[in-house]
């Protein structure tokens, strides 16, 4: 059996998806080298409806390790691109 994973919820002063978004990408830059840190399983909610989870990045798992850099949602091949170091 394995042991729990935790989460870190970090409430901010931001009042728009797109900006908590901006947010989530500056820190998986600047804390992307922190191995305890999965920043591919990013999501986003409402102060008021935290049950209602939105994914930040795609989920897709690449050939050769690492996950789809894009936006959740986004249009075409994950495989077409390049991975991010923090990914």
């Amino acid at each position: 059996m394995t042991e729990p994973r935790w989460i870190v919820h970090l409430p901010t002063t931001l009042t728009s998806r797109a900006a908590a978004a901006e947010l989530a990408a500056a820190l998986a830059r600047s804390l992307g080298h922190l191995d305890a840190v999965d920043f591919g399983e990013t999501t986003l909610s409402e102060e008021d409806a935290q049950h209602l989870r939105h994914r930040v990045w795609c989920d897709v798992r690449l050939p050769g390790g690492g996950r789809c850099p894009l936006p959740d949602g986004h249009a075409g091949s994950c495989g077409a691109v390049e991975l991010r170091e923090y990914r």
